[in-house]
């Protein structure tokens, strides 16, 4: 996540906050975005646990991951504009509590189905709190200077959110049950929503500011439609009729929220998506980089720290420090991107950074292989070690590379390039492991019922073939993804090296370099 929901880009400054107002303001809008940053990556710790204990299948396992980053993707675009119309602290005190109530929903939940429905809600209040808490900054500090600084500490607990949600994860399951992982975000939401009321900034509102319902629900039911059909797909058994109506409804969906766009570009009203900024390479080129960043990220966490902790026996704090090698490898290469920018430029920033990730996640393939941890933890550290470089700086092409009109619109695009880029990792690479899983499970005679269970059903059983036969499966499904996303970053790679072949040392990086 990085500059996302820059909705109101002429919004006046609340000149009357205090020195410690504006920061107090920052403390609480950094500590709602941690929560949304957490929530990306803190069930991929908890996932086996929570399975065993709900008996959820491999398909609402997969909702129960994508249903948060899902909704909150497809919101995204418009909920910016809903700030503007109804004033952003509002929509933000709004969304930290749908947020709240549905953490402590998800914290109690009795079966797979609530604990589905609760992070869909989760991902409702995240959408209208995200773009918010930018606004909210820019609203808050007038003097540029100190505004930048700001907005640094802003995306820095972003990057660090999602690097930590395995280890809070770990750390939580080490002492409590699973429902603390949700529990966690109830004390911070009451406490942020009594700080905002007391002392934030004035509720400023644009009656003129039109939502546009219609284009925020046709992104919504085409990209659920969209991962409904992936996953169904790689069901077995493949229930046809299913991944066929999905399939087409998706690509309806999607077709429908394309033709209302364009549609819109020629009218008074302003669309959520102006498809003629990405006609800008730079643009264009920090858009791939974010989708092909996050994908990585993403997919990689999520299948190491199943694999180690059902084939290896890691505890959930074992495996959630094992993967925190790609966010600790990343943070001094992302500030380093930003530093140098105005010299190398963003070809061999991202796409160099890029080409890194897949040299990384090639090494990660060799220590799968070998079965080898040093290997495994070299593998992350070089990967994060080229998308820190990459994500520093995918930002600021996209942010510097559309007029300032159209920052809000920019902004939206951003985020949702990092959530869906999240959301397709998880969803493809999670429904390719259940696929390789069941396709290469060979069990003994009598053991047929497991065939369907989820991989932690067979993993932990006391029959010690049976367990031979799905750590072998596991690992043909945890080498296939692998390879997958090195396929993924390696294609990302190549599409950024055609896109930013002019962006070389020297050259001007953005269009629009004060529009941040």
């Amino acid at each position: 996540m990085r500059l996302a929901g820059l909705a109101d880009t002429t919004a006046a400054p609340d000149r009357t906050l205090a020195r410690w107002q504006r920061w107090t303001v920052l403390g609480i809008v950094s500590s709602a975005l941690l929560l949304i940053a957490l929530d990306n990556t803190i069930l991929y710790t908890a996932l086996p646990i929570l399975s065993n204990e709900l008996s959820a299948t491999n398909s609402q396992q997969l909702w129960i991951i994508n249903g948060y980053p899902l909704t909150m993707a497809g919101l995204l675009l418009g909920s910016g504009a809903l700030g503007d119309r109804f004033g952003h602290k509002r929509v933000f005190q709004i969304g930290l509590l749908i947020f709240g109530a549905a953490s402590l929903a998800a914290a109690f939940s009795a079966n797979p189905e609530s604990l589905i429905i609760a992070r869909l809600l989760k991902g409702v209040g995240a959408a209208a709190m995200m773009p918010a808490t930018l606004a909210l900054i820019r609203i808050s500090f007038a003097a540029e200077r100190e505004r930048n600084i700001a907005i640094a500490i802003w995306a820095a607990t972003a990057t660090v959110g999602m690097a930590a949600g395995p280890v809070v994860s770990g750390v939580l399951l080490e002492w409590f049950w699973w429902g603390s992982v949700f529990l966690i975000n109830v004390p911070i939401v009451l406490a942020a929503s009594i700080l905002m009321v007391a002392i934030g900034p004035r509720n400023l509102t644009n009656p003129a500011r039109r939502w546009d319902a219609v284009s925020s629900t046709q992104a919504l039911v085409g990209m659920a439609a969209s991962v409904l059909a992936i996953k169904t797909w790689a069901e077995a058994p493949l229930n046809l009729p299913l991944a066929l109506i999905s399939t087409v409804f998706g690509a309806a969906a999607m077709t429908l929220f394309v033709r209302r766009q364009l549609r819109l570009m020629r009218s008074p009203v302003e669309p959520l998506v102006d498809f003629a900024v990405f006609r800008n390479r730079g643009f264009s080129g920090g858009v791939v980089a974010a989708g092909a960043s996050i994908f990585t990220i993403m997919g990689l966490q999520l299948v190491i720290t199943q694999r180690y902790q059902l084939v290896e026996g890691f505890t959930p704090l074992q495996a959630g420090l094992l993967v925190t090698a790609l966010a600790v490898a990343s943070m001094p290469f992302a500030i380093f991107g930003g530093a140098v920018l105005h010299r190398v430029g963003l070809l061999v920033l991202i796409a160099g950074g890029i080409g890194t990730a897949a040299l990384g996640t090639g090494i990660v393939i060799a220590a799968a292989v070998q079965d080898a941890l040093g290997l495994l933890i070299a593998g992350l550290v070089v990967s994060g070690i080229g998308l820190g470089a990459s994500m520093s700086v995918a930002s600021t092409a996209i942010m510097g590379n559309v007029p300032p009109r159209r920052a809000g619109m920019a902004a939206s695009l951003e985020e949702v390039s990092y959530e869906f880029g999240g959301l397709v990792a998880v969803a493809t690479l999670g429904s390719l492991l259940t696929f390789v899983y069941t396709r290469t499970l060979d069990l003994p005679a009598g053991d047929q019922q497991l065939v369907g269970s989820s991989p932690a059903v067979a993993l932990t059983g006391d029959d010690a073939a049976v367990v031979a036969a799905a750590t072998a499966a596991f690992d043909s499904a945890y080498l296939a993804v692998l390879v997958a996303t090195c396929v993924v970053v390696t294609l990302g790679a190549l599409g950024c090296v055609v896109l930013l072949r002019r962006y070389t040392p020297g050259t001007e990086s953005q269009a629009y370099p004060d529009n941040h």
